[in-house]
């Protein structure tokens, strides 16, 4: 089936290029993504992620700044011009994220929180719908589905890996999904390799098989000091790695003959 372009801000998901979205698991201060933002933006990336709101498995982890990271982003957005997306972990958040939200993420736990998918299809916004990590292919389509009767066609699916009985990686990535679904729904697709390893050194080489398999995009964390992370730092990607990501996804794109999306900062 054809593809269904997505737009986010002023950048396409599910056209031509290929788009990176990256950012910080969590938004810690406004001096560190400010700086993040500027070298995730530099790089190549052109969609700005950031964690307001944390679902977290262990209570006494770190569940996001809130509300006061609100103006943060608003802050950061208006400087680099680079559209952003965050985890919405309940309906109620939506007044508030409303005015600083491109679109919509719905994290793994909440694939099946019909509720929140119904609001999120009346809400006028692109939603990023990652696939539970237990869910299976036809539960994540039913999932996009619930959007899309709430009143969105804007939406993106997103491979994040799922539980299987490896534990070697943090979840096993199911690459194979990304041609089955595009196969079978207009849906763009995202790949979170991030989340889908659990493992900064195989990010890179997962990515440009997600570019191979035809994803439409990347999802990665990228943090500034990632060993002082308040979430997630064992995941993420340093600054350097990530620019070493960027030059070895290019040559990648360039035998698909599909560009990278890039967009140059405000300032």
């Amino acid at each position: 089936m054809s593809v269904r372009p997505v737009r986010i801000g002023p950048v396409v998901v599910g056209a031509s290029e290929f788009v990176v979205v990256a950012g910080p698991c969590a938004i810690e201060s406004h001096e560190r993504f400010d700086k993040i933002a500027s070298l995730v933006g530099r790089a190549g990336a052109t969609i700005l992620r950031g964690g307001i709101h944390k679902l977290r498995t262990r209570p006494d982890s770190f569940q996001g700044l809130g509300d006061p990271a609100i103006a943060i982003v608003r802050a950061v957005r208006e400087r680099t011009g680079m559209p952003f997306i965050t985890e919405i972990t309940d309906a109620q958040q939506v007044e508030a994220l409303d005015p600083v939200v491109d679109a919509y993420q719905v994290g793994s736990r909440n694939m099946h929180n019909y509720a929140l998918l119904k609001e999120l299809g009346r809400a006028g916004k692109p939603v990023i719908l990652k696939r539970g990590f237990c869910g299976r292919i036809d539960e994540w389509l039913h999932a996009a589905e619930y959007l899309v009767r709430a009143g969105t066609d804007d939406v993106i699916l997103c491979e994040r890996g799922i539980r299987t009985f490896e534990t070697a990686m943090r979840n096993t990535l199911d690459l194979a999904c990304v041609p089955y679904v595009k196969e079978r729904s207009s849906f763009p697709v995202l790949v979170d390799p991030s989340h889908g390893t659990g493992i900064p050194s195989l990010i890179a080489p997962m990515s440009l098989a997600a570019a191979a398999a035809g994803a439409d995009g990347i999802m990665v964390e990228v943090h500034d000091e990632p060993t002082l992370a308040l979430s997630d730092g064992e995941q993420a990607l340093t600054p350097a790695m990530f620019d070493e990501l960027i030059a070895r996804l290019e040559p990648v794109l360039g035998a698909i003959r599909r560009p990278l999306a890039r967009e140059s900062l405000k300032a």
